[in-house]
């Protein structure tokens, strides 16, 4: 063991001494030597640590790149998002403004405060009873119903949306043709954020597409506040009432600034309010018989077209067929004296 130590030392040494001769000899060499034998040692001794370096920065170079266009994908990706947001957030307050002008008065502006973890069916306001927020009172935005105020202090108020299980609403398809009381879908998945008409009269049938809105008959909403839309029937025990299946005109997560509205607005009425969705509704109807009855009419003038040419047609065979038949077509003089006289060739 100690001459494995005492060797291994003089070789070291011996390393030493040889590295010092070769430092002293390059030292005392022309510089033109002193090139050509680094060159050497380069292409030679040197040359895979030469070539690992440059690999080596080449690796660094890359990585730094692909860092870079990374940031740069992300920071396009962000504002992306962000226009994105505010072109809708700008969107919404329009619309909410466009409402607000059609309301004239009557109601208070309100931001969503954040929610309380768990709570996914409640909304807490940014307007109390200091500006004459009371419990019951309906919260809506430019596309329809929301909710209704539930509980309410001074400076915060907080209500339920149309997804609570207490959310009850009397309402009516916009043609006023169908009546019932629309509730939460009380489903799992994605079936839980859809609404039900139901105690729909048997004779009143729904097609899908029909607006529903609020019928006014209760003491909460006033009539004509869009609530959903119909996309198909429910099959349910009830033999004698229908309902139906509809979808929000309020998705939760379009759910921003809202609009509260106050007791005296909702006994003097939003008649016109929301007219526009109606009327869009109507003239979407509208539009389809229109397109149903005008293809209608050019089928049935095609067909008329045709039947007249093919009666045309048929009178003249029968014309011509009566003619020939009847013997009376005449023939010319010469006709007539062509031929051998009575009595034969004289």
């Amino acid at each position: 063991m100690a001459r494995n130590a005492r060797g291994d030392s003089r070789l070291d040494t011996g390393l030493v001494l040889v590295c010092l001769v070769l430092g002293v000899i390059a030292l005392v060499s022309p510089r033109r030597v002193r090139e050509q034998v680094a060159a050497a040692l380069r292409a030679t001794v040197l040359m895979p640590l030469v070539q690992l370096e440059a690999r080596a920065s080449t690796v660094r170079a890359a990585v730094v790149s692909r860092n870079d266009v990374l940031q740069a994908r992300g920071a396009a990706v962000v504002d992306t998002f962000s226009m994105r947001a505010v072109r809708e957030e700008n969107t919404t307050l329009r619309a909410l403004l466009g409402l607000s002008a059609r309301l004239r008065d009557g109601f208070v502006p309100a931001e969503l405060l954040p929610q309380r973890p768990g709570d996914e069916f409640t909304i807490t306001l940014t307007v109390g009873s200091d500006v004459g927020v009371e419990t019951f009172s309906p919260v809506v935005t430019a596309s329809g119903l929301v909710g209704m105020v539930a509980n309410t202090d001074r400076h915060t108020s907080s209500a339920i949306t149309w997804a609570h299980p207490d959310f009850r609403v009397s309402a009516m398809s916009v043609d006023q043709t169908a009546f019932g009381i629309v509730q939460p879908h009380l489903a799992t998945g994605a079936e839980r954020w859809l609404l039900e008409m139901r105690g729909v009269p048997f004779r009143a049938k729904l097609d899908t597409g029909t607006l529903v809105v609020s019928s006014g008959l209760g003491a909460t909403y006033p009539r004509g506040i869009p609530v959903g839309v119909v996309i198909g029937e429910l099959s349910t025990p009830e033999k004698w009432a229908r309902t139906y299946l509809l979808r929000p005109v309020v998705l939760p997560e379009a759910i921003g600034p809202v609009l509260v509205l106050k007791p005296a607005r909702v006994q003097q009425g939003v008649n016109g309010v929301w007219t526009s969705v109606a009327a869009a509704d109507s003239a979407a109807r509208a539009v389809a018989v229109a397109g149903d009855s005008i293809a209608r009419k050019a089928a049935f003038d095609e067909f008329t077209a045709r039947r007249a040419v093919l009666d045309s047609l048929r009178a003249d065979s029968l014309a011509r067929a009566d003619t020939i038949g009847g013997g009376s077509v005449t023939r010319p003089d010469s006709a007539k004296r062509v031929g051998p006289p009575p009595g034969g060739l004289r």
